[in-house]
């Protein structure tokens, strides 16, 4: 696991402070490495959204809200539905045989967050690549990466793992029996309802 990984995994864990500027120094220390792949970990970071703007030149861990939960969800239900609209009459046997490969690796239960979000991403991802459009795909990228900050409440406290489960194989036999509106309604009540109970969940706190 990377440097960039190691940060997320311990943002995602609490072990690394919120809404305090982070130090490159002590950041080099904590991890064993020197200044330079922390100082571009954190540029990474910053980029992806994980870390936001503190002062002139430092970042820091943003808090998690209610309404930063909601966008996401509502962005990725509108342009997800979208990509597998335009992927639907492309996908191939081999594509869904990886996605249930992808769903069956989520089951292992030596994962962590941050593997979870990436094999969930892998999962979408591969449903959404026979559209071929590149342009759409790295924005939806880009917020499927934001949302896995989120998935220490989803997969805490929420108890969602197995619903999500359950849903992709779902949306996967619809999608090799050729059910392209059920699919798609199947999608978009994946990501909302997902979204819906974690903004709940955030404005109760």
């Amino acid at each position: 696991m990377d440097i960039s990984q190691r940060i997320k995994e311990d943002i995602l864990n609490s072990k690394l402070p919120r809404g305090v500027p982070l130090r490159q120094v002590v950041l080099s220390e904590q991890y064993g490495v020197s200044r330079i792949p922390i100082r571009d970990a954190l540029l990474s970071l910053k980029v992806e959204g994980w870390l936001v703007p503190h002062g002139k030149a430092g970042v820091m861990i943003p808090d998690l809200n209610w309404k930063e939960a909601e966008d996401l969800s509502l962005m990725r239900a509108e342009l997800e539905c979208l990509l597998l609209d335009m992927a639907f009459g492309c996908i191939l046997p081999e594509d869904i045989a990886k996605a249930r490969c992808l769903t069956n690796r989520l089951n292992e239960p030596q994962l962590s967050l941050i593997g979870r979000g990436e094999l969930n991403w892998l999962f979408h991802h591969t449903l959404y690549s026979p559209a071929n459009r590149p342009a759409l795909h790295r924005v939806v990228e880009g917020l499927n990466k934001q949302a896995i900050r989120y998935l220490g409440f989803q997969y805490g406290p929420l108890g969602y793992r197995q619903k999500s489960q359950n849903q992709h194989e779902v949306l996967l036999n619809f999608i090799e029996s050729g059910n392209k509106t059920d699919a798609i309604d199947c999608l978009r009540q994946h990501i909302l309802h997902a979204g819906t109970l974690l903004s709940n969940y955030l404005k109760a706190m």
